[in-house]
């Protein structure tokens, strides 16, 4: 029995001459289609489509082909035709009896592109693509038109059902047709090319080269109703990728009014550049690069060349006007939330595999970034009031990038999850945030005060020192730093900008209680200033409130009344006070710390009593209010930003409208 064992693992362990397996013509790729195609899925069987649709790109990159067709049959046949030179049927030299077309289609290696005689730039390099489309397809039928003849030539999973034979003279035609259809044995019995997709695929290449036209067509019987996807269609785009970026945008704002397009030859013939840039107010952008036609959705080093060229042309904008938070900046700013189009063209490029989804090739970083970045500079030039305002949006985003980071830091340094707030704050001791409320008051005076006539199951009091920082003018190194704002923020629990969330509100409503004067509304002020812009949804889910304070006390003929200010003051003596005998006695107070806890509450605190103002902006999800809202922008820009110009300009077209001036 031990000898039956022995001899069997001998057997199994044997390796000899005769397990090596020489696989001979396009049985590699069908044995291992993933090696040339990426797989048999969906993507792996349109990248089919594509290798045949760049051959024909090529022709027409190249100056020879004007026209290019793509037809989709009901059965699931796709046909490709150009009308460049057309594939040469002659002899090939290294294989006798064999035209160089059935050299293309069922060797691997083999085409015009590798010395770059042929096609000065070209998308299919490895000399795969044809030979690949023909091993995967069940049927391949090609026809070329070269010098008033026409030539036809079919395949099946890669192997010639026959020679290349003249099909008859022909007029007034030359190019190259493919028509195939993939194996069901290598991609599936469901698999089938999508129209919706093919559609786009022909739109792309379309925009990506001006100087070419192709004609769409697809059997009706293959289009659903609601795919938006034409029957026939004829796609010319004289302006390239800008038809394509402004089809693309349609009504969207932007921050710029016209995109940062353009295109540019690189130096020594080495090829081309063309872009097209938008940065839409909503910050919803894309990224599509190419590299000859071929779409690198990984991007590469003609991007990070993009890359380079839009950030060093920012921050040397931002250094010329003297605007320090520019330096800030990094390429993740400038690139994220963009609309961007980049195209090059470029000699022998080298790509990450062959569905060629990265470039890498090392020169086209300098070139795509030399060529782009003169023209940006320009660009920034020639429209300043753009410019500006494309760096403020730009460092908006650095410092709300600078604060998140410091956030996250902090929630690393954080030892446990219990919560933690300031040590000023007097909270309530209710644990929901259903019916309480929190008080901010200026200093430690008045929120002795308020702490005294609280309800302390209900109503929190949070003092802080002074007056805030203005956060429309304060660079995001000083809001990092800011003690006040981190506990106020700390306090209310809900996070700010694009952190904020109101379902982590602690509180139900949160009230600004300052003094009734000048002062007080300056605080109040820059307080409200810092939630419309750091937690804007505080303000239009109607959670933010002013308190009315009195400015004065009156009392006489066994009446005792409160004034929120002069004007209220007035209406008092007039009508409460009109018959009282004798003196009525007047006294202002001096701030929420002079006035006694039992008055402040009754005044101030007391829900059943008091009087509180909620603070409301404009609905921005309002389409209708979309005028209001801008309009608020530009107020708080102009009384709270950073330009002074434009606060002295309000002053001096409103300063007629003051009366009873406080000071």
């Amino acid at each position: 029995m031990s000898d039956l064992f022995q001899n069997s693992a001998a057997k199994q362990d044997s390796y000899s001459a005769q397990d090596i397996e020489v696989l001979e013509g396009l049985e590699p790729v069908r044995r291992r289609p993933g090696m040339y195609i990426g797989g048999t899925d969906d993507r792996a069987l349109h990248h089919l489509v594509a290798e045949i649709l760049d051959n024909a790109m090529d022709e027409a990159v190249a100056g020879h082909a004007s026209r290019i067709d793509l037809d989709l049959s009901a059965d699931g046949t796709v046909t490709v035709r150009d009308n460049g030179r057309g594939i040469p049927t002659d002899e090939h030299p290294k294989y006798p009896g064999k035209s160089a077309l059935e050299v293309i289609f069922t060797t691997l290696h083999s085409g015009g592109k590798f010395s770059g005689k042929v096609y000065a730039t070209s998308g299919g390099l490895h000399g795969v693509g044809s030979a690949v489309v023909n091993a995967l397809s069940d049927r391949l039928h090609v026809e070329v038109a070269r010098d008033r003849q026409l030539f036809a030539q079919t395949f099946s999973r890669g192997v010639p059902l026959g020679p290349l034979t003249p099909a008859g003279a022909v007029q007034n035609r030359r190019g190259t047709t493919v028509s195939f259809h993939p194996d069901a044995e290598i991609f599936g019995p469901d698999a089938h090319f999508k129209p919706e997709r093919l559609y786009r695929l022909c739109r792309s290449k379309a925009y990506l080269y001006r100087g070419v036209e192709i004609r769409w067509s697809c059997d009706t019987a293959l289009i659903s109703a609601d795919s938006g996807v034409p029957a026939a269609e004829v796609l010319h785009f004289p302006n390239g990728l800008l038809d394509y970026l402004n089809g693309t945008l349609k009504s969207r704002a932007t921050v710029t009014p016209l995109p940062f397009a353009g295109q540019a030859d690189f130096p020594g013939d080495a090829g081309r550049v063309e872009w097209a840039i938008a940065w839409p107010e909503d910050d919803e952008g894309f990224s599509h690069t190419y590299c000859n036609t071929i779409p690198t959705p990984l991007g590469g080093t003609h991007e990070v060349g993009l890359r380079g060229a839009l950030t060093r042309g920012i921050k040397s904008y931002g250094e010329m006007l003297g605007n320090k938070r520019a330096a800030n900046i990094t390429a993740d700013d400038v690139m994220e939330g963009a609309t961007i189009l980049l195209s090059v063209f470029i000699r022998d490029p080298h790509f990450q595999g062959q569905t060629k989804e990265r470039l890498v090739s090392a020169d086209a970083q300098k070139l795509t970034e030399s060529a782009i970045k003169d023209r940006f500079d320009h660009w920034l030039s020639g429209s300043p009031d753009a410019a500006k305002g494309l760096i403020e949006r730009l460092i908006e985003k650095a410092e709300e990038r600078a604060r998140k980071k410091a956030q996250k830091e902090m929630a690393r340094k954080t030892p446990t999850r219990r919560l933690r707030l300031p040590g000023k704050l007097a909270d309530c001791s209710r644990q929901s945030a259903e019916d309480t409320e929190i008080f901010i008051v200026e200093g430690d005076s008045a929120g002795g005060s308020a702490k005294q006539a609280r309800r302390r199951d209900t109503q929190a009091i949070l003092p802080l020192r002074g007056k805030i920082l203005n956060v429309a003018s304060a660079s995001v190194d000083k809001l990092r730093g800011n003690q006040e704002l981190a506990d106020l923020a700390q306090a209310l629990g809900c996070g700010t900008g694009k952190e904020f969330s109101v379902d982590k509100l602690r509180y139900e409503r949160v009230i600004i209680m300052t003094d009734a004067d000048v002062d007080g509304a300056h605080i109040a002020s820059l307080l409200m200033t810092f939630f419309y812009r750091e937690m804007p949804g505080l303000i239009q889910q109607g959670h933010l409130y002013l308190a009315l304070p009195p400015l004065y006390r009156l009392a006489g003929g066994g009446n005792t009344r409160y004034a929120r200010d002069d004007a209220h003051k007035d209406e008092l003596m007039k009508t409460v006070f009109k018959s009282v005998k004798g003196k009525v006695e007047i006294s202002r107070f001096k701030g929420l710390g002079e006035m006694p806890p039992a008055q402040l509450k009754e005044t101030t605190m007391d829900p059943s009593k008091r009087t509180l103002l909620r603070v409301v902006v404009p609905d921005q999800r309002d389409p209708d209010q979309k005028d209001d809202v801008e309009e608020t922008k530009a107020l708080v820009e102009s009384l709270m930003g950073r330009k002074p110009e434009l606060r002295f300009k309000f002053i001096t077209e409103n300063a007629k409208f003051a009366q009873d001036l406080d000071v």
